[in-house]
């Protein structure tokens, strides 16, 4: 089963993670479609039939993005709210287009995992601040299983570290 793959990154020139994370999954375009949404909507304008067909055409979908302010980049929630429309995504009487669908969000961290958390508290986790993203995916009736983090970036940018984190990350790809 091929794997969609919506990469949201307004500088992905300057990724470090994100862009090797692209450049490993273009090696199999057998398993995986990338799907660059700063790439194919640089001017923000979401041609929204286009991306629901899109969505239509594949059984697991991963929503990879850095995270920014405890969130994703602007462009990925413009696109969730103008796609996931009433009628197609949900609906009472219709709109079940992404039920059932696997979907999981591959997520690149500046800070250590120990500053997404309080001391002795399981409350904050990265869990915790993605938890919008696992409602609205319970709301449309998606099968979301989970996340995959890679944190510490801003702190450890060497080669061996960004490339620790390729194969676990397809690993999380290919087990959803």
């Amino acid at each position: 089963m091929k794997t969609l793959v919506i990469v949201t990154h307004p500088t992905m020139k300057d990724s470090l993670v994100n862009k090797r994370w692209v450049e490993e999954l273009a090696k199999y375009p057998e398993k995986y479609t990338i799907h660059e949404l700063h790439k194919v909507y640089s001017d923000e304008k979401i041609d929204v039939a286009k991306e629901q067909k899109l969505v239509e055409s594949y059984d697991k979908i991963i929503f990879q993005f850095p995270f920014y302010w405890y969130s994703s980049p602007p462009l990925l929630k413009k696109w969730i709210d103008e796609v996931f429309l009433h009628g197609w995504a949900y609906g009472s009487k219709s709109g079940h287009k992404v039920a059932g669908k696997k979907i999981g969000l591959a997520i690149t961290a500046g800070g250590d995992e120990e500053g997404y958390s309080e001391s002795g508290s399981e409350q904050h986790t990265m869990t915790e601040y993605t938890r919008p993203f696992k409602r609205t995916f319970d709301f449309i009736k998606a099968d979301y299983k989970g996340l995959f983090v890679q944190y510490g970036i801003e702190y450890n940018t060497s080669e061996e570290f960004i490339e620790e984190g390729v194969p676990k990350y397809l690993e999380f790809i290919d087990n959803i």
